[in-house]
């Protein structure tokens, strides 16, 4: 076929069953939107259509080609929107959730972001909440273990690694630990999930069967307080307690025990087309996040 003004044809009159309905869609006259279609027709060897002068609809064969028909213009805006939005300039509002303890790693790479796409205003939700991406509203959203939305499409970012730490007062008053199964007689500061109230796991082999929980937290920051206030052996993400590590408030403890890795991965609400501004600040997360 010479070019798709057949198919174009074809197809609005097989959606609209109607000739002259077609041709003011397309722009054209309805005999323009005839001519097409019967010159497909010839091309094809068969007819689309049944045509009287009160109706037109389609044969058994023209229902099965509009089908086919309907996919492939459908890849071809796809194809063509998808090259419009690689060469358009990321601008708007973004919104983009994450965990209270996403200022951490995010704000860092910011400046940089800002600079490159000043056209893009960002909206931060930190919260530890499980937001509803899709109902809410939001652009993108980052979170650590299960992806399970079918209607997302992720990306990682990067690992993080688990330790555990307690201040140098605490280890002083109540001891080292040296194997896992110690910490039994130590008090240990345990992360509540907010949605359910889930004590999170410390994934470390030879545990005690049950942690003396002495104290639950929903605030992952709040934990990490309580920690260097002495409170207790605590386990946490490595770019949380990186600053309090530096500067010799908090000591990791039981370090060769500890092996758990962490994932945070970038979600949006799958589509036919990434935006740019989420293209942009997702690209730029995994450039710069977790290296």
């Amino acid at each position: 076929m010479d070019s798709f003004s057949g198919l174009e044809s074809f197809v609005r009159a097989a959606d609209l069953l109607n000739f002259a309905s077609a041709g003011r869609a397309l722009g054209i006259s309805a005999s323009a939107v005839g001519k097409n279609v019967a010159r497909l027709e010839q091309q094809l060897g068969l007819r689309l259509f049944h045509r009287t002068t009160r109706q037109v609809r389609l044969t058994e064969e023209g229902a099965m080609f509009h089908l086919r028909c309907r996919r492939i213009l459908e890849e071809l805006d796809d194809a063509r929107a998808m090259m419009q939005a690689s060469i358009a300039a990321p601008r708007g509002r973004l919104r983009v959730s994450l965990p209270t303890i996403g200022y951490r790693f995010l704000l860092p790479v910011l400046p940089d972001f800002q600079a490159r796409y000043p056209e893009i205003a960002l909206d931060l939700d930190f919260n530890d909440r499980l937001v509803d991406v899709i109902d809410e509203g939001f652009d993108v959203v980052i979170r650590s273990g299960d992806l399970g939305d079918s209607r997302l499409v992720a990306r990682r970012l990067g690992p993080f690694r688990f330790l555990l730490a307690a201040s140098p007062a605490y280890l002083d008053s109540r001891g080292t630990p040296k194997a896992p199964a110690e910490l039994a007689n130590h008090a240990c500061l345990r992360y509540q999930f907010v949605d359910g109230g889930r004590l999170e796991e410390w994934t470390v082999p030879g545990l005690p069967a049950q942690l003396p929980t002495t104290l639950a937290c929903n605030n992952m920051e709040a934990m990490l307080g309580a920690t260097i206030a002495g409170m207790g052996v605590a386990y946490m993400p490595d770019f949380l307690a990186r600053d309090a590590l530096a500067r010799g408030e908090l000591v990791r403890v039981l370090d060769a025990h500890v092996k758990h890795l962490g994932q945070f991965s970038a979600l949006w609400p799958s589509s036919r087309h990434l935006s740019p501004k989420v293209r942009a600040f997702v690209d730029h997360a995994a450039a710069h996040l977790f290296q």
